[in-house]
């Protein structure tokens, strides 16, 4: 997995993940927004985004799904586009833009 900049990832270089599971806040209304993620392979990586992207002021669900390389947001208002890249930059991943 070349494309993942996290040097400290569970996920080795076939796909496989040695632990972890996917991190979303609760649904609830607001405005939701589909990103693309590259370099998720498994439910840990999902975890990683979405903790990461929780922690944004405002967001009130996150679902990262590493099959489709999807991450669904839900916030209260409108995200910084540049704030998002960071956060997903943070986890180890690449934001490639929405869906």
């Amino acid at each position: 997995m070349t494309d993942q900049k996290n040097s400290g990832s569970c996920c080795s270089t076939d796909g496989s993940c040695h632990s972890g599971t996917a991190a979303a806040g609760s649904e609830g209304g607001g405005i939701t927004t589909v990103y693309k993620v590259s370099g998720m392979t498994c439910g840990h990586c999902e975890g990683a985004v979405s903790q990461e992207i929780s922690a944004l002021d405002g967001v009130t669900a996150v679902k990262a799904v590493a099959q489709s390389g999807e991450v669904t947001v839900t916030s209260a208002a409108p995200l910084d586009a540049e704030a998002v890249r960071a956060a997903v930059d943070e986890a180890g991943y690449e934001l490639v833009g929405t869906a």
